[in-house]
């Protein structure tokens, strides 16, 4: 029977993909690159420093490493704090509580930076409903490789096969998948070019869910 939940957030929780992305185009203005849609698309589920790994290859850049990723957090915290119009996406709330109230653990665990996670969990007052907090800056791979799952799955001491991911990204189904986690793709509107043909189970509104069909899923 499933025990542990494990949310990711962007996409999944809430839909900060129009602040990042705003952020990330003032940030490739600054730097004189043009980076494609598709690109772009092929960055949903990595952590900040990864993706910045990449552009710097990619486009020889000269700036090191952490002065992009703190570039870049500082535009997106500005557009984050001026943003209003910010909610949880439909249901999920609903859902999380729901959850929460037959006794089933919840692990977060997103690509995200800690500080970004904490905006996301202090605006929504979340922290009461997760037992845990995984960021993808802990990792030295991002998904799709697995470690940010099984490290959830680790605190939440739930066997692999215990335990579900709800996920709404290419990559990150694919990393729930190589940690042999049973994942759950969530197909919103907000979904662009997104894969979800390895995933068990594909949702497109979170009514579909609630704890007793959870704790069935094998």
């Amino acid at each position: 029977m499933i025990q542990t939940v494990i949310f990711d957030m962007d996409g999944v929780i809430v839909d900060t993909e129009p602040v990042h992305h705003f952020a990330y185009q003032q940030h490739f203005e600054q730097l004189k690159i043009d980076v494609s849609p598709e690109m772009y698309a092929s960055f949903t589920g990595n952590s900040t420093k990864n993706i910045y790994e990449r552009l710097k290859t990619t486009f020889q850049l000269n700036t090191d490493i952490q002065t992009l990723v703190e570039t870049k957090r500082n535009l997106f915290n500005a557009a984050f704090d001026q943003k209003q119009d910010l909610y949880l996406l439909e249901g999920v709330e609903a859902l999380i509580q729901e959850l929460k109230e037959n006794d089933m653990q919840l692990v977060l665990a997103s690509s995200s930076a800690k500080v970004t996670i904490k905006r996301i969990f202090d605006r929504f007052d979340l922290h009461t409903y997760f037992s845990h907090q995984v960021s993808g800056e802990d990792f030295p791979k991002s998904k799709p490789h697995p470690a940010i799952f099984q490290h959830a799955a680790f605190l939440a001491k739930t066997a692999v096969e215990k335990c579900i991911v709800i996920e709404d990204s290419t990559n990150g189904i694919m990393a729930a998948k190589s940690a042999g986690i049973y994942c759950v793709g969530y197909k919103s509107v907000h979904s662009k070019l997104q894969d979800y043909s390895l995933a068990d189970q594909v949702i497109s509104h979170f009514n579909e869910l609630n704890s007793e069909k959870i704790k069935r899923l094998v």
